[in-house]
């Protein structure tokens, strides 16, 4: 009897660890709410219930988009949805980083995203990376010592050659108290390979914005291309599945779907199956 109570027990452990590891493994998916920014003007519960239907629950943000905190927190309360990241301005960073902070633990958020360092036109250079890596580390420190960590999200014009490498080399080298957060769109728009800087810097990345651009389109480092380059995630040039799967392997566990073309709400849900369908 004790054999066979063995046997079983193995044959029970053979069906059940499967799933459970699958469980585990299994990426969470979330989306930037910038992508809805259109559907949002018109109707915010509307919006956030788009979400939900679509069985997303981790977000990027960091507006009520006019409402009271009070009522926006009851929406999310509502429709089951967790602001994790909450977008911040690097004027904000700099000249009032506990505003950043109070906005962050009011959501409840675990990280702060800046998107952007003020250039004038195509002028960015060195002495723009010094004054933002001064800034993002006074910043980031403030926000570690609360549980909350600051990434800068690179648009392209950080891969421009300097030294012996590329702005974002120097930036990443003296980021002592920030990360970063990977879109993979912009890292390719901007002259640089994905996966070859993932593999690079394999500890430096803590958030990826999934999206995919149109075939055809040729790069530059100006931080800007027509949105409507954005494609469903996997039709388009750059290696979705590669990068995701390496991010998997390196821990990265929040991505967000960052769709800005007109043909989102069409667009999200055949992403989210091409993600899905991703082992």
């Amino acid at each position: 009897m004790s054999g066979l109570k063995s046997y079983l027990t193995l044959v029970a452990l053979a069906i059940v660890l499967p799933t459970s590891i699958h469980q585990m493994s299994a990426q969470e998916y979330g989306i930037q709410l910038y992508s809805l920014r259109n559907q949002f003007k018109k109707d915010v519960e509307g919006s956030l219930k788009t979400i939900s239907d679509w069985g997303l629950t981790n977000l990027e943000g960091g507006s009520t988009y006019g409402l009271s905190f009070e009522e926006f927190d009851a929406l999310l309360t509502e429709y089951k949805l967790d602001v994790v990241s909450v977008g911040a301005s690097f004027e904000d960073l700099r000249d009032n980083p506990e505003k950043v902070l109070e906005n962050a633990k009011q959501f409840g958020a675990k990280y702060v995203m800046c998107a952007w360092i003020p250039h004038e036109g195509n002028d960015f250079d060195i002495e723009n990376v010094k004054e933002a890596v001064a800034v993002f580390n006074k910043a980031g420190k403030l926000l570690k010592d609360e549980g909350i960590t600051l990434a800068y999200h690179a648009h392209g014009y950080e891969f421009r050659p300097y030294a012996n490498g590329t702005l974002f080399d120097y930036m990443a080298d003296n980021a002592e108290y920030f990360a970063f957060e990977m879109d993979v769109y912009w890292v390719q728009h901007g002259g640089a390979d994905p996966m070859a800087l993932l593999n690079k810097y394999p500890d430096k990345f803590v958030l990826f914005h999934l999206k995919d651009m149109e075939k055809g389109v040729v790069g530059n480092n100006t931080g800007h291309e027509d949105v409507e380059t954005n494609v469903v995630l996997g039709t388009g040039q750059i290696d979705i599945k590669g990068i995701v799967k390496r991010g998997i392997e390196l821990g990265v566990k929040y991505m967000f779907i960052e769709d800005e073309c007109s043909r989102v709400v069409e667009q999200v849900p055949q992403s989210l199956v091409f993600l899905k369908n991703i082992k």
